[in-house]
């Protein structure tokens, strides 16, 4: 099976070509220049480098979100494009996922991996998972504790004390690593992982889902943005101000 993934819930993002649960390619993306500058010519230039046809790709997998509203607009658009182009289905992957995934590759079952990405005005989006014995990147191998949220740092870390009180617990994204002294004063034992490359355990985590038949019509595919867009609330406080 082969797999065309893409991230662009952070600025550089990535894309990685997945073949067979092997990532044959992953490259992380420019961030001097937006993501519309770069699509779809990273993913295509990805592809055909490594002897693959946009007509060859099994599955086309994305990350839904958390993330730059933008980012995420450019990213889905792009996969809905070429999924209709070549006939084909999409996963849609969190982003909080793949960095558990990425995370807890090689740590052992009841560890807890909480994702933290900064999803600024001193917010993070969290996710927490813990770790069971499934093989990596399966969708049995995380058990979602604590949906995505946002929130700032101290809020989630109160919310989750029952969970981390005694716990052997990894910490994982940018998120993390900015609000490392948080972490550590909740949670003095706690691992802080940076942020890596997520295309790759996008088109893994995808891969695995594709094979149980979860898939979807590039149609279905629905944002995961956690926050509101601004345009949104602002129209909400227009009409409650009675500005037109």
């Amino acid at each position: 099976m082969i797999v065309l993934a893409l991230d662009t819930t952070t600025r550089a993002g990535s894309v990685a070509l997945v073949i067979d649960d092997r990532i044959v390619d992953e490259r992380r993306g420019d961030e001097s220049r937006t993501h519309a500058e770069r699509l779809p010519a990273e993913l295509l230039s990805v592809a055909s480098e490594n002897r693959v046809a946009v007509a060859d790709v099994d599955v086309f997998a994305v990350a839904c979100g958390p993330g730059s509203f933008t980012g995420l607009r450019i990213g889905i658009a792009t996969i809905q494009g070429l999924a209709l182009v070549a006939g084909r289905r999409i996963v849609a992957i969190s982003a909080l996922e793949a960095l558990a995934a990425i995370a807890s590759h090689d740590v052992a079952p009841d560890t807890l991996v909480a994702a933290w990405m900064d999803a600024h005005r001193r917010d993070v989006f969290a996710a927490l998972y813990r770790v069971a014995a499934g093989p990596p990147y399966d969708p049995t191998r995380l058990r979602l504790l604590d949906p995505p949220s946002v929130e700032v740092p101290g809020s989630v870390l109160a919310h989750w004390r029952r969970f981390l009180q005694d716990a052997d617990c990894l910490f994982v994204g940018d998120g993390a690593v900015t609000y490392a002294d948080a972490i550590s004063s909740a949670c003095a034992a706690a691992r802080i992982v940076p942020h890596p490359t997520l295309a790759g355990a996008i088109g893994r985590l995808a891969m695995a889902r594709a094979r149980n038949g979860e898939t979807i019509a590039p149609g279905d595919i629905r944002p995961l943005y956690v926050r509101r867009p601004d345009a949104e609330t602002a129209r909400e406080r227009d009409a409650v101000t009675g500005r037109s």
